[in-house]
């Protein structure tokens, strides 16, 4: 998950990067050409046109940055949810029960919180307690 978010970052600073150049070397193109022609007026509304689109670009591009972290955030909260497993053995009047992160349950085993691993054996049923329907 590390490597998907250093990848995002690296993908948003080398667009930036050639964002600004392009932007220069479009300035520097204007400035000639702004010289030569007489319409200061032409000049200023795409300037405006420029910078509205630059100001939405931006934002657009905090708001998905802010979405991702949002949905980034949930996932792993959601993930570190405690369940309760109970494995209920057929020669034993009460279930054992079990303190495990919802993202280490498999289907038929799973890791504690104290890092036990637990296989469940054909017989035994088990049941999990705090999942959302």
């Amino acid at each position: 998950m590390l490597g998907k978010i250093l990848l995002t970052l690296a993908v948003i600073a080398i667009a930036t990067i050639y964002v600004r150049q392009r932007n220069m070397a479009d300035a520097s193109a204007e400035k000639t050409s702004n010289a030569a022609t007489t319409d200061d007026t032409l000049a200023k509304e795409k300037s405006e046109l420029s910078s509205d689109i630059r100001l939405g670009a931006y934002l657009f591009l905090i708001m998905m940055v802010g979405v991702g972290a949002a949905l980034y955030y949930f996932r792993w909260q959601d993930d570190h949810t405690i369940l309760t497993v109970n494995l209920h053995r057929e020669n034993q009047a009460q279930p054992v029960s079990y303190q495990v992160y919802k993202y280490q349950l498999e289907e038929r085993s799973f890791t504690t919180v104290e890092g036990t691993l637990v296989t469940v054996a054909g017989s035994e049923r088990m049941e999990i307690l705090g999942l959302e329907e």
